[in-house]
């Protein structure tokens, strides 16, 4: 191992100790309540609820999966996946947080998701809760092995370690930490990351477009390449069985495709998701005090647009300086690794790509915790032993933890997975399965529990059949799967909802009580 590599590696252990220390430092806390296990105790401040949402939220896909996609396909996929997020994120913090953590409040002090839907239409027959905690061990399953895939790539690329081996190092330092330290440590670090991912884009973005002469340079490069920097065209790189073909070490490329409003529509859907994702959701019922989330609003806005916007452009910045680095979708994932390595001081590129692990571990700690609440808490307690205790509880959702953690590394053995690819799926899932169903729970009255049962079902099945059996075929089923998937659901849940007893007079009273509660920001 050469100098500058051990410095790069001793920066980045560094890091590792560090969030290490912040799960111990609440693992205390952590364990005197499963309240405080799984929430926190409600006791986070704006700044944290803020940070941490969307530190949990954006993973490693936002540093290595996003800047791959714009360096494969050129502006617009990546643009319009990235203005699609900002306006849902948004949109998300103004109108369902605050309603959202009132209601959770109201609807006997619920403290996961499944558990919020369940007590909000007064189940006896915890069915809604049953569905919801399986849907959401399957996505989260599939988000982990997202974030296990992003440690084993960092690994492989910057150290030559074999990437299974990373991969497994990776998971097992997540499960660990996650383990101790729960939501609180889970917040705490994520805010943290939160930082160090900000520092890392904006310091690669302002390095690498110094390094390529300035922006006007690298726009003037990257319209040389057919469809590469279009909001209405997208590039297509030449290939043979996967891989870009070189002419003269030149990077080839076909004629550019055209991006039309169907698929601009297809791709802005991608901010639908956040109405059902619940690492976010959970962020909202968090918070101390409700009247802070206007705060947290901005900073999460703030910090959401700055990150999407240099993920972007370090992707076509990084086909402007290495055009013939990253011959594969899978390896060109791999960029923001190669600009920071190539172009910052060892232990400054350790630091910077510190920041791919901490959007990877700020991600997969709210996956497998919320993964693991979902079981014990509303699984375990409520259908299997309903008599079991706290510490009972707690210890199933750490036995839960490590068989989820085993389940993700599984699904991440293959070293060709596509970030990007994983991600979307997921996204999908929880947006078409949770979005409608907290939207018309928050914001509908005449909402049945049969309805919601409709929803849930629909919204995630359709994800599945559209991805699988659809989607391939092409044409007008080419759309992205979350955006038929969330108005499936949402049409299943309005007619089973019309056509079913309206709810008793105890739910609808309320609903008007939280309604009242809470005032549009």
């Amino acid at each position: 191992m050469s100098g500058d590599t051990l410095q790069i590696l001793i920066a980045m252990v560094s890091y590792m100790v560090i969030v290490i220390g912040i799960g111990l430092y609440f693992a205390k806390r952590a364990n005197e309540s499963s309240e405080n296990y799984f929430l926190g105790g409600r006791s986070l401040g704006p700044l944290v609820t803020a940070m941490s949402a969307e530190a949990s939220d954006m993973s490693g896909w936002l540093l290595m999966g996003l800047p791959g996609v714009a360096y494969w396909y050129g502006l617009s996929d990546a643009f319009w996946t990235a203005i699609g997020l900002a306006a849902g994120t948004y949109l998300n913090w103004l109108i369902v947080a605050k309603r959202l953590h009132n209601y959770s409040v109201a609807a006997n002090d619920s403290i996961t998701i499944p558990d919020f839907f369940s007590n909000r239409f007064k189940e006896e027959k915890k069915i809604i809760m049953t569905i919801s905690a399986v849907f959401i061990l399957v996505f989260f399953t599939v988000y982990a092995a997202s974030c296990f895939v992003t440690v084993g790539k960092l690994f492989n690329v910057l150290f030559g370690f074999k990437y299974q081996y990373m991969m497994v190092v990776g998971a097992a330092f997540v499960l660990f930490y996650t383990y101790l330290g729960g939501f609180l440590a889970e917040s705490a670090s994520d805010t943290m990351q939160a930082i160090v991912m900000i520092f890392a884009l904006v310091t690669v973005l302002t390095i690498a477009t110094y390094a390529a002469g300035g922006m006007s340079v690298v726009i003037e490069n990257s319209r040389l390449i057919p469809g590469f920097f279009e909001f209405f065209g997208i590039a297509s790189p030449a290939t043979v069985d996967g891989v870009q073909q070189l002419v003269n070490g030149v990077a080839q490329f076909n004629e550019a495709g055209k991006y039309g409003l169907y698929t601009i529509l297809s791709t802005l859907a991608w901010g639908l998701g956040y109405f059902g994702m619940p690492q976010v959701l959970l962020r909202f019922m968090a918070i101390r005090d409700p009247n802070e989330l206007k705060q947290s609003r901005r900073i999460a806005a703030l910090w959401v647009c700055i990150s999407l916007s240099a993920a972007v452009f370090i992707g076509i910045i990084g086909r402007t300086l290495f055009p013939t680095e990253l011959l594969t979708y899978s390896d060109s994932e791999s960029i923001f690794v190669v600009l920071s390595s190539n172009l910052l001081p060892a232990f400054f590129a350790g630091v910077v790509m510190a920041g791919i692990l901490a959007a990877t571990i700020s991600s997969s700690d709210s996956y497998l915790l919320i993964a693991a609440s979902a079981f014990s808490k509303n699984i375990y307690q409520h259908l299997i032993k309903k008599d079991a205790t706290d510490k009972q509880v707690m210890n199933v959702s750490r036995i839960i933890l490590v068989v989820i953690t085993i389940l993700g590394i599984i699904i991440a053995l293959d070293e060709d997975s596509v970030i990007f690819t994983i991600v979307s799926f997921a996204w999908a899932g929880f947006g078409a399965t949770f979005g409608p169903i907290t939207l018309f729970s928050l914001f509908w009255k005449r909402t049945t529990r049969q309805g919601a049962i409709a929803g849930l079902l629909s919204g995630g099945i359709t994800v599945f059949v559209w991805k699988l059996i659809l989607r391939p075929i092409g044409g007008i089923f080419g759309v992205y799967e979350l955006l038929p998937a969330f108005i499936v659901s949402s049409i299943f849940i309005y007619i089973v909802s019309k056509n079913t007893e309206e709810p008793s007079e105890e739910i609808l009273k309320e609903f008007e009580m939280v309604k009242k509660q809470t005032k549009m920001p």
